[in-house]
């Protein structure tokens, strides 16, 4: 049941929009930020650690209002939102895989993020991805949505944001070079989940974009799985050529739907 209520927190690319028009994914600062605070925080938290506290170390209060409203955009911030609750359940397993949790909780919750992201999918390690390339996956998703000087800003903003998430390496502001991500348990577990909510099970689960975005041949992500579950971060059984995925804990109630779940 869980599932269908929060499935509508990944939000749809039939529209243009969402916070990759404005920033990176600001994987350094979202660190920072959630080392500071425990994973129990309340959303009034979050903003008093940055705009009051100052813990991303912004020269002024107008640089730390613009960073958090950024930051809240793609991550929510809000332990209400399932999205960002199970981020937060997976964060401190391990930091390798923290930029690809980033990058999975950010391409659910911004449309421009995920129509561009073909073009890792697409690019060979080694090979070279720039803005143009961006850019023109942007306007083929969202025709004449944006000027251009709107949506070359944009793409390089994308690009950066893949960059951090480990899939590009940067040789110069317009060369970027295709890099295999740091891919761990909990990343594959929450790549999993977001597949869940939008209706797959089984062995679709690893054929999704989000599964892609993991940037591991499906084996070893099923290997992967494994371990998640050895870890307590989902359940997983495959024998017969029958492969179960659950998210018992990732899925569980929030506190004001118990009533409904019992």
């Amino acid at each position: 049941m869980i599932a269908c209520q929060h499935a509508s927190e990944i939000v749809s690319t039939t529209a243009p929009g969402g916070p990759s028009t404005s920033q990176t994914i600001m994987v350094s600062s979202l660190q920072l930020l959630l080392l500071r605070l425990p994973a129990d925080a309340a959303p009034a938290d979050y903003k008093a650690a940055v705009t009051d506290e100052n813990v991303l170390g912004k020269a002024t209060a107008s640089g730390r209002g613009w960073a958090f409203r950024q930051l809240r955009r793609f991550y929510s911030f809000d332990p209400g939102v399932l999205l960002f609750r199970a981020l937060r359940d997976l964060w401190d397993h391990d930091l390798a895989g923290q930029p690809l949790l980033a990058m999975l909780c950010a391409l659910g919750r911004d449309p421009v993020l995920r129509v561009a992201a073909p073009v890792i999918f697409h690019a060979e390690v080694g090979a070279l991805v720039g803005p143009d390339d961006f850019e023109a996956a942007i306007e083929e998703a969202f025709p004449g949505a944006y000027k251009a000087n709107t949506r070359r800003a944009t793409a390089q903003k994308v690009a950066s944001s893949w960059a951090q998430a480990g899939h590009l390496c940067m040789e110069g502001p317009n060369r970027k070079v295709r890099l295999r991500a740091c891919c761990t348990p909990a990343p594959v577990a929450y790549a999993l989940m977001l597949g869940y909510l939008q209706g797959q099970r089984g062995q679709s689960l690893f054929e999704t974009v989000w599964a892609k975005t993991l940037d591991r041949p499906t084996s070893q992500l099923v290997e992967m799985a494994a371990t998640a579950s050895q870890l307590g971060m989902l359940e997983f059984r495959h024998a017969g050529g029958v492969m179960e995925i659950g998210f018992g804990h990732l899925l569980r109630p929030f506190v004001d739907e118990l009533g409904a779940a019992e």
